[in-house]
């Protein structure tokens, strides 16, 4: 329990049917710390990052659907203000600054969850998508699965690590890579590939970036990229990549872009024995790779779907060491009705997050 003020009501974003637009209400219901459910917690918000994936919750274009009435976000940042009553051992306490992640919890008792695949856990739950998200004041969430957030990291910057920093990082922990091995990485200029950058330059790899626009090029020279080839202005795609890394193409593609034809042009570009890992969700497009070389090839496809609580604070430690630095843009929570717009448009390089405080 808790013995601090709540209030009734907040502000909160809420997307109030399928593919409706975003509606700011100041009078959105807060639960109450009596309300809680043993395991469950309340934390009082202070910044929300936006992703790709909150967009697609608000279009409903994902093969599985989200609730509605909806408060997107799963970026979530700010202080436990009460927990559940009857909680037992719970790994957090009141007072503690935590994140809030897009899984939101899982059972922790069946087969995905003891192997370490919480995120694919049958009966989870996911923030901002099957429960209310960050995009308000007050968010529920469970003991479990809150993230600690370390000392020497601002709650803005945390932000984004809490998935876009989570998923990279996971993604690029299991591409089967080794140190000075070359990696590329599509859609490497956006919010999840920035990140992806400086975490494969962490662990030793050679990056080489695949993006457009002058700003992406810029931002991913100076994050530490060896190459930058813009989609747009290539000729031939696979033939430059393949160039860039030692004419035998890189021993892995962490895929970040949400398009179709970034995955189906790496199995043709990547290196004997190398890897694909899946990220990028593109609601209706498939995977046609050609059988007879990703055999030939020896290439490996793995999807890698955001990550558990382990990835989450080695993600988060990362960054919290200064190795790892998010670039956003700092907006107001009614700003995101025009952060959507300008994510339809690819106009956004790096990351986009809100303050919670203001509206």
């Amino acid at each position: 329990m808790s013995n601090v003020s709540i209030p009734k009501t907040q502000v909160a974003a809420v997307v109030p049917a399928p593919g409706a637009a975003v509606e700011i209400r100041t009078d959105y219901p807060v639960r109450q710390p009596s309300e809680l459910e043993p395991g469950e917690c309340l934390v009082k918000l202070t910044y929300t990052g936006v992703c790709h994936t909150d967009l697609h919750a608000k279009k409903h274009d994902w093969p599985v659907k989200p609730k509605n009435p909806l408060v997107g976000g799963h970026e979530g940042v700010g202080v436990i203000v009460a927990i559940g009553e009857h909680t037992a051992h719970s790994p957090v306490k009141v007072g503690q600054r935590v994140g809030i992640k897009w899984l939101a919890d899982s059972c922790l008792q069946c087969e995905q969850c003891r192997k370490g695949l919480e995120q694919c856990c049958l009966n989870c739950k996911l923030s901002g998508y099957t429960v209310d998200g960050t995009f308000q004041q007050y968010v529920v969430s469970f003991v479990n699965h809150v993230s600690p957030i370390p000392e020497g990291i601002p709650d803005a910057d945390a932000a984004s690590i809490l998935c876009a920093g989570v998923t990279v990082y996971r993604a690029i922990k299991y591409s089967q890579t080794h140190t000075g091995d070359w990696i590329v990485l599509p859609g490497a200029g956006g919010g999840l590939g920035h990140l992806a950058v400086q975490y494969a330059r962490e662990m030793g790899l050679r990056v080489v970036a695949v993006d457009t626009g002058a700003e992406k090029r810029e931002l991913c020279k100076k994050l530490g990229a060896e190459h930058f080839i813009d989609f747009r202005e290539s000729k031939d795609l696979v033939a430059d990549i393949k160039a860039a890394t030692d004419g035998l193409g890189p021993h892995a593609a962490v895929v970040t872009a949400a398009t179709g034809e970034a995955y189906n042009q790496a199995v043709t570009y990547l290196r004997n024995g190398g890897t694909l890992m899946a990220v990028g969700l593109p609601g209706e497009a498939t995977l046609d790779a050609s059988i007879f070389f990703t055999v030939f090839k020896g290439i490996s496809i793995l999807g890698s779907y955001v990550g558990n609580r382990q990835d989450a604070i080695e993600a988060l430690d990362i960054a919290a060491r200064g190795k790892v630095k998010v670039y956003y843009k700092l907006k107001n929570l009614s700003d995101l009705k025009d952060v959507y717009e300008g994510m339809e448009r690819g106009e956004i390089a790096g990351r986009v997050v809100l303050d919670c405080a203001k509206f």
